[in-house]
């Protein structure tokens, strides 16, 4: 918010405003259904690559898990609801507006980037799993031994001696 604001003189915003408000609230609502949609065509990837998530997630057919974010920090704008409905086929599909949830997981997010960086490296937060037994042991399951296989996807592209370079990088 700007405060001291008038006709003729300079805006100077808030110190205590570390973005506009008014602003996030629309961006994120445009950029994150695209952004979410996106990830549950990577998590459905990964899925889908091991036939026992599949196996696993099948009996749950039209049960919702819910991640909420536990610690995200203000100065952030929050993250969209991330509600996942099991599919027949053993996959995920987004719900936008799910309010119930069979299986609550939370993920401590402090820090955001850090999170994300364990998590491409392989490293499991400390996760709190709330609901359904059958459903939380499969979900631990999946969050225990799914990894995305980035150069097996990048041999795809750019054949198995790049990929292999561009995994040595790190």
């Amino acid at each position: 918010s700007i405060s001291g604001c008038r006709s003729g003189q300079r805006c100077v915003p808030d110190a205590c405003t570390a973005y506009n408000s008014t602003m996030f609230p629309d961006l994120n609502a445009l950029l994150a259904p695209a952004v979410v949609e996106r990830l549950v065509l990577l998590a459905n990837h990964v899925i889908a690559a091991e036939p026992e998530a599949t196996r696993r997630l099948q009996p749950h057919q039209g049960r919702v898990l819910r991640l909420e974010f536990e610690g995200w920090p203000k100065l952030l704008p929050k993250p969209p609801v991330l509600a996942f409905r099991v599919t027949p086929a053993g996959l995920v599909e987004w719900c936008s507006d799910a309010s119930q949830s069979d299986l609550r997981v939370q993920v401590p997010a402090h820090n955001p980037a850090a999170l994300a960086l364990g998590w491409l490296s392989g490293e499991l937060p400390a996760l709190t799993i709330e609901g359904d037994a059958q459903f939380a042991a499969d979900a631990d399951w999946m969050a225990k031994n799914l990894r995305w296989d980035i150069s097996a996807d990048l041999e795809r592209f750019i054949g198995p001696v790049a990929a292999h370079q561009l995994q040595s990088l790190g």
